[in-house]
Protein backbone atom coordinates (compact mmCIF):
# COMPACT_ATOMS: atom_id res chain seq x y z
CA UNK A 1 0.00 0.00 0.00
CA UNK A 2 1.54 3.42 -1.12
CA UNK A 3 2.61 5.83 1.91
CA UNK A 4 -0.08 8.39 2.31
CA UNK A 5 1.30 11.20 4.51
CA UNK A 6 -1.24 12.95 6.92
CA UNK A 7 -2.88 16.00 6.41
CA UNK A 8 -4.24 19.25 8.12
CA UNK A 9 -7.56 18.24 6.78
CA UNK A 10 -9.33 17.59 10.01
CA UNK A 11 -7.70 20.51 11.99
CA UNK A 12 -8.80 22.88 8.82
CA UNK A 13 -12.54 21.69 9.87
CA UNK A 14 -12.50 22.65 13.32
CA UNK A 15 -11.06 26.03 12.81
CA UNK A 16 -13.80 26.48 10.35
CA UNK A 17 -16.40 25.31 11.89
CA UNK A 18 -15.87 26.14 14.89
CA UNK A 19 -13.53 29.35 15.18
CA UNK A 20 -10.58 27.58 17.26
CA UNK A 21 -7.12 29.09 16.67
CA UNK A 22 -5.11 26.69 18.40
CA UNK A 23 -5.66 22.80 17.62
CA UNK A 24 -3.69 20.56 19.14
CA UNK A 25 -3.27 16.75 18.31
CA UNK A 26 -3.04 14.22 21.51
CA UNK A 27 -1.71 10.62 20.96
CA UNK A 28 -0.50 8.24 23.81
CA UNK A 29 1.65 5.73 24.25
CA UNK A 30 2.28 2.74 27.04
CA UNK A 31 -1.90 1.53 27.43
CA UNK A 32 -0.91 -1.83 27.12
CA UNK A 33 2.43 -2.14 28.53
CA UNK A 34 2.78 -4.17 31.98
CA UNK A 35 5.31 -1.49 33.46
CA UNK A 36 6.01 2.34 33.14
CA UNK A 37 3.64 4.94 32.66
CA UNK A 38 1.33 5.74 30.35
CA UNK A 39 2.51 8.99 28.54
CA UNK A 40 0.53 10.98 26.55
CA UNK A 41 1.82 13.91 23.76
CA UNK A 42 -0.22 17.25 23.14
CA UNK A 43 1.05 18.84 20.37
CA UNK A 44 0.65 21.89 18.33
CA UNK A 45 1.80 22.46 14.96
CA UNK A 46 -0.27 25.07 13.15
CA UNK A 47 -0.74 24.53 9.59
CA UNK A 48 2.80 24.37 7.97
CA UNK A 49 3.94 21.37 5.63
CA UNK A 50 5.46 18.50 8.10
CA UNK A 51 8.93 17.16 8.36
CA UNK A 52 9.11 13.85 5.17
CA UNK A 53 7.92 10.54 6.38
CA UNK A 54 5.91 11.40 9.30
CA UNK A 55 3.06 9.24 10.24
CA UNK A 56 1.77 7.15 12.77
CA UNK A 57 4.94 5.64 14.98
CA UNK A 58 4.64 2.22 14.83
CA UNK A 59 4.81 2.57 11.26
CA UNK A 60 8.26 4.10 11.52
CA UNK A 61 11.75 2.23 12.38
CA UNK A 62 13.29 3.04 15.95
CA UNK A 63 16.21 4.62 14.32
CA UNK A 64 13.96 6.75 11.60
CA UNK A 65 11.57 7.22 14.78
CA UNK A 66 14.17 8.73 16.70
CA UNK A 67 15.61 11.12 13.97
CA UNK A 68 12.28 12.03 13.52
CA UNK A 69 11.51 12.83 17.25
CA UNK A 70 14.48 14.94 17.02
CA UNK A 71 13.12 17.00 13.99
CA UNK A 72 9.47 17.12 15.63
CA UNK A 73 10.31 18.99 18.40
CA UNK A 74 12.10 21.68 17.02
CA UNK A 75 9.31 22.31 13.81
CA UNK A 76 6.18 22.15 16.26
CA UNK A 77 4.77 24.98 17.51
CA UNK A 78 4.97 23.18 21.07
CA UNK A 79 4.38 20.30 22.59
CA UNK A 80 4.40 19.04 26.32
CA UNK A 81 4.23 15.45 27.68
CA UNK A 82 2.21 14.22 30.63
CA UNK A 83 2.47 11.02 32.51
CA UNK A 84 0.33 9.09 34.50
CA UNK A 85 2.34 6.38 36.52
CA UNK A 86 2.44 2.65 37.51
CA UNK A 87 0.34 3.85 41.01
CA UNK A 88 -2.10 6.02 39.36
CA UNK A 89 -3.10 3.46 36.79
CA UNK A 90 -3.72 0.59 39.50
CA UNK A 91 -5.92 3.39 41.49
CA UNK A 92 -7.98 5.00 38.73
CA UNK A 93 -7.80 2.58 36.01
CA UNK A 94 -6.35 3.06 32.58
CA UNK A 95 -9.16 5.28 31.45
CA UNK A 96 -9.20 7.75 34.15
CA UNK A 97 -5.28 7.54 33.64
CA UNK A 98 -4.82 8.21 30.21
CA UNK A 99 -7.33 11.81 31.16
CA UNK A 100 -5.06 12.15 33.98
CA UNK A 101 -2.15 12.12 31.26
CA UNK A 102 -3.76 14.38 28.89
CA UNK A 103 -4.53 17.12 30.98
CA UNK A 104 -1.47 17.23 32.44
CA UNK A 105 0.18 17.74 28.91
CA UNK A 106 -2.51 19.74 27.88
CA UNK A 107 -2.16 22.44 30.73
CA UNK A 108 1.80 22.29 30.45
CA UNK A 109 1.58 23.59 27.26
CA UNK A 110 2.53 27.20 26.77
CA UNK A 111 -0.83 28.07 25.36
CA UNK A 112 -4.58 26.57 26.07
CA UNK A 113 -5.47 25.02 23.11
CA UNK A 114 -8.63 25.87 21.64
CA UNK A 115 -10.04 22.35 20.44
CA UNK A 116 -8.23 18.76 20.92
CA UNK A 117 -8.17 16.27 17.88
CA UNK A 118 -7.88 12.37 19.84
CA UNK A 119 -6.40 9.73 18.36
CA UNK A 120 -8.63 6.77 18.84
CA UNK A 121 -12.62 6.21 18.78
CA UNK A 122 -13.02 7.24 22.65
CA UNK A 123 -13.43 10.98 24.10
CA UNK A 124 -11.70 9.91 27.49
CA UNK A 125 -10.74 13.52 27.78
CA UNK A 126 -14.19 14.91 28.17
CA UNK A 127 -15.54 18.44 29.57
CA UNK A 128 -14.14 21.08 29.69
CA UNK A 129 -12.00 20.03 26.64
CA UNK A 130 -13.89 20.24 22.85
CA UNK A 131 -12.61 17.12 21.69
CA UNK A 132 -13.07 15.93 17.73
CA UNK A 133 -12.18 11.72 18.23
CA UNK A 134 -10.26 10.89 14.80
CA UNK A 135 -9.85 6.39 13.97
CA UNK A 136 -6.33 6.57 13.07
CA UNK A 137 -5.82 10.09 13.66
CA UNK A 138 -1.77 9.26 14.05
CA UNK A 139 -1.93 7.75 10.42
CA UNK A 140 -4.18 10.49 9.17
CA UNK A 141 -3.86 14.05 11.11
CA UNK A 142 -0.39 15.89 11.31
CA UNK A 143 -0.33 16.84 14.61
CA UNK A 144 -1.57 13.34 15.58
CA UNK A 145 0.98 11.78 14.20
CA UNK A 146 3.89 14.48 15.84
CA UNK A 147 2.35 13.62 19.00
CA UNK A 148 2.74 10.08 18.43
CA UNK A 149 6.32 9.91 17.27
CA UNK A 150 7.30 12.27 20.46
CA UNK A 151 5.32 10.53 22.79
CA UNK A 152 6.76 6.91 21.77
CA UNK A 153 10.77 7.89 21.53
CA UNK A 154 10.36 9.63 24.83
CA UNK A 155 8.46 6.86 27.12
CA UNK A 156 11.01 4.41 25.50
CA UNK A 157 13.75 6.58 26.65
CA UNK A 158 12.66 6.74 30.01
CA UNK A 159 12.40 2.71 30.31
CA UNK A 160 15.90 2.15 28.55
CA UNK A 161 17.30 4.06 31.38
CA UNK A 162 15.78 1.63 33.98
CA UNK A 163 17.49 -1.39 31.91
CA UNK A 164 20.77 -0.73 34.35
CA UNK A 165 18.72 -1.22 37.42
CA UNK A 166 16.57 -4.16 36.15
CA UNK A 167 18.57 -5.36 32.93
CA UNK A 168 16.73 -8.95 33.34
CA UNK A 169 13.84 -7.22 32.10
CA UNK A 170 14.59 -6.21 29.01
CA UNK A 171 13.20 -2.77 29.52
CA UNK A 172 15.53 -1.24 26.58
CA UNK A 173 14.21 -3.19 23.94
CA UNK A 174 10.70 -3.79 25.28
CA UNK A 175 9.28 -0.58 26.93
CA UNK A 176 7.40 -2.72 29.40
CA UNK A 177 5.38 -4.56 27.25
CA UNK A 178 4.92 -8.13 27.56
CA UNK A 179 7.76 -10.10 25.90
CA UNK A 180 9.58 -13.53 26.46
CA UNK A 181 12.77 -11.60 28.12
CA UNK A 182 9.97 -9.58 30.48
CA UNK A 183 7.86 -12.35 31.06
CA UNK A 184 10.81 -15.17 31.86
CA UNK A 185 12.02 -11.99 34.55
CA UNK A 186 8.71 -11.67 35.85
CA UNK A 187 8.67 -14.96 36.45
CA UNK A 188 11.60 -15.76 38.28
CA UNK A 189 12.12 -12.17 40.20
CA UNK A 190 8.33 -10.77 40.52
CA UNK A 191 7.16 -7.28 39.52
CA UNK A 192 9.58 -4.27 40.07
CA UNK A 193 8.17 -0.96 41.54
CA UNK A 194 7.38 0.28 38.23
CA UNK A 195 5.44 -2.56 37.31
CA UNK A 196 1.18 -2.34 37.49
CA UNK A 197 -0.05 -4.85 39.89
CA UNK A 198 -3.43 -4.50 38.87
CA UNK A 199 -2.85 -6.14 35.69
CA UNK A 200 -4.39 -9.53 34.88
CA UNK A 201 -0.49 -10.47 33.97
CA UNK A 202 -0.08 -11.84 38.00
CA UNK A 203 -2.77 -13.93 37.62
CA UNK A 204 -0.42 -16.64 35.85
CA UNK A 205 2.40 -16.01 38.47
CA UNK A 206 0.83 -17.69 41.32
CA UNK A 207 4.23 -16.83 43.25
CA UNK A 208 3.32 -13.47 42.81
CA UNK A 209 0.05 -13.04 42.87
CA UNK A 210 -0.78 -12.43 46.11
CA UNK A 211 0.75 -8.77 45.00
CA UNK A 212 -2.29 -7.86 42.73
CA UNK A 213 -4.09 -4.57 43.57
CA UNK A 214 -8.10 -4.40 43.22
CA UNK A 215 -9.29 -1.25 41.82
CA UNK A 216 -11.88 0.72 44.52
CA UNK A 217 -12.08 3.81 43.11
CA UNK A 218 -15.97 4.57 42.11
CA UNK A 219 -14.59 7.29 39.42
CA UNK A 220 -12.69 4.80 37.96
CA UNK A 221 -15.33 1.87 37.50
CA UNK A 222 -17.85 4.47 35.90
CA UNK A 223 -15.05 5.19 33.88
CA UNK A 224 -13.54 1.85 32.79
CA UNK A 225 -18.08 1.07 32.90
CA UNK A 226 -18.47 3.13 29.49
CA UNK A 227 -19.22 6.36 31.68
CA UNK A 228 -19.46 9.25 29.66
CA UNK A 229 -17.20 11.89 29.99
CA UNK A 230 -18.68 14.61 28.23
CA UNK A 231 -19.08 15.56 24.15
CA UNK A 232 -17.57 15.69 20.83
CA UNK A 233 -18.13 18.14 18.28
Amino acid sequence: MPYEPPTHAVERSIRATTGAKIVAGVDEVGRGAWAGPVTVCAAVTGLRRPPQGLTDSKLITPKRRTEMAGLLEDWVTSHALGHASPEEIDELGMTAALRLAAIRALEALPVRPDAVILDGKHNYLGLPWKVRTVIKGDQSCVAVAAASVIAKVRRDAMMAELQGEFADFGFAANAGYPSPVHKAALEERGPTPYHRLSWSYLDALPQWRHLKKVRVSAEALALESGGQLGFEF
